[in-house]
């Protein structure tokens, strides 16, 4: 599969968004903590994985949590795929840390399935990917060599890059992000902490502001179905 995800592509045009009540990018959606070099050490949370609805082309997207990649080329992340390809959707769980590209997870995941995913870094260069199916009882588990700054925390759903280019955003169901952690601590969510997804002026996945709690939030896509085509809603 020549699929993968990326660091933030973040549209810098609208310095005042920005600044003041979250970032946009290209290809995320969510939140995306910042801090100083080696400032995080562990991330988790949970999701559902999302139904997929047809689209008139082949159309990608990923929910998933990570370390790095806001703001610096490093990232470790892990999460699941959602794809609309050759008049069929596909689901799949996976890890990734840049720059290889990413390795998929030959267990089960089906739209619906409660996810729970933690990235902890060990001993020395050493962190330990978790990705747990709560709905298909496995767990996966891999200790991998990473060495990027641990300069930023992510919960995001993505456009990935297929081939050289970003690719179609899915059509999915909402994305639900619970049970949030940063070091192990609730990260008390912001909205300037949020990002949302925009393609040539055209706003395609948005996250809602964060629960009472500041460790939940809702993603949500703004494209629409007609006649088995996508259309997208402008930003206003």
């Amino acid at each position: 599969m020549n699929r993968s995800n990326r660091v933030c592509l973040l549209d810098r045009s609208n310095k005042s968004k920005l600044k003041g009540s979250g970032w946009i990018s290209a290809n995320w959606s969510g939140y995306a903590n910042s801090g100083n070099s080696k400032s995080f050490r562990r991330i988790s949370g949970k999701w559902t994985v999302p139904f997929v609805l047809p689209s008139s082309a082949s159309s990608y997207s990923s929910a998933w949590i990570g370390i790095d990649g806001f703001r610096n080329t490093s990232l470790i992340q892990t999460g699941t795929g959602h794809d609309f390809v050759n008049g069929k959707p596909q689901y799949y769980a996976w890890w990734e840390i840049l720059p290889d590209v990413m390795t998929l997870i030959p267990l089960t995941v089906k739209p619906g399935d409660r996810m729970s995913a933690v990235i902890s870094k060990r001993k020395g260069s050493t962190w330990l990917i978790t990705l747990r199916n709560t709905t298909q009882n496995w767990t996966f588990r891999t200790a991998k060599r990473y060495t990027g700054p641990q300069s930023s925390a992510e919960w995001i759903v993505e456009a990935p890059q297929v081939g050289a280019a970003i690719s179609r955003m899915a059509h999915i169901s909402a994305v639900t992000f619970t049970n949030c952690r940063l070091n192990g601590h609730n990260p008390k969510f912001t909205v300037a902490q949020r990002g949302t997804m925009s393609q040539k002026g055209i706003t395609i996945s948005i996250p809602g502001k964060p629960s009472s709690s500041g460790d939940a939030f809702v993603v949500r896509n703004t494209q629409r179905q007609a006649a088995g085509k996508v259309y997208l809603h402008k930003r206003p």
